[in-house]
């Protein structure tokens, strides 16, 4: 029985072993440009555990946040007239939890992904069906839900992380786009 135990004992230790040895080996190194999340109403997850929310969860964009690092964005990284993924690595999502309107265009529920088409004066955002996608690399116009075209505003501040977030206006919300020297109010209405 002794002997049982010893074998036992060394064949669970054998497996905790190689379970944590296979582990460490399958961590991912740290992004260079960290996902991020960002709701309308702001910070409604905390709200709603605090029972604090005043009004429904409207939407919620997922991004990844690129850095600056002395670049030159806008003209350079962020190529004029060349379709961007709003972000860096996966296309930047947005999920709507009702239908709301972007300029004259009505958009349903739903995920959907966001672009960007910038140029020198004014930018084309583009709302998309296709998600779960890397890049801008796939890419499909024939996919496009809406397209609104916004004039990017400058900023005396420079700033070195990409945001996303979201401010309340009348009849809706406006969604920020912040890079660089640029901010850029996308006008939802709901």
């Amino acid at each position: 029985m002794r002997n049982l135990a010893l074998i036992l004992f060394s064949l669970i230790l054998t497996l905790c072993a190689t379970a944590q040895n296979g582990a460490s080996k399958q961590i991912p190194a740290i992004d260079k440009s960290p996902l991020d999340i960002s709701y309308y109403p702001a910070n409604f997850p905390i709200l709603k555990i605090q029972d604090r929310t005043l009004e429904p969860l409207i939407a919620r964009v997922i991004y990844s946040r690129p850095q600056k690092n002395g670049r030159e964005v806008f003209g350079n990284l962020v190529e004029y007239n060349q379709i961007w993924r709003l972000g860096a690595n996966e296309a930047t999502e947005i999920e709507f939890y009702r239908d709301v309107t972007l300029g004259s265009t009505k958009i349903k529920k739903g995920k959907y992904t966001l672009y960007a088409l910038p140029k020198t004066e004014s930018w084309t955002l583009i709302v998309n069906r296709d998600t779960d996608t890397w890049g801008s690399f796939k890419y499909d116009q024939n996919k496009d839900v809406a397209r609104f075209d916004i004039k990017p505003e400058k900023i005396t501040d420079s700033i070195e992380n990409f945001c996303i977030y979201f401010e309340k206006r009348t009849g809706g919300m406006s969604m920020i786009v912040q890079w660089d020297n640029l901010r850029a109010s996308v006008p939802f209405g709901f």
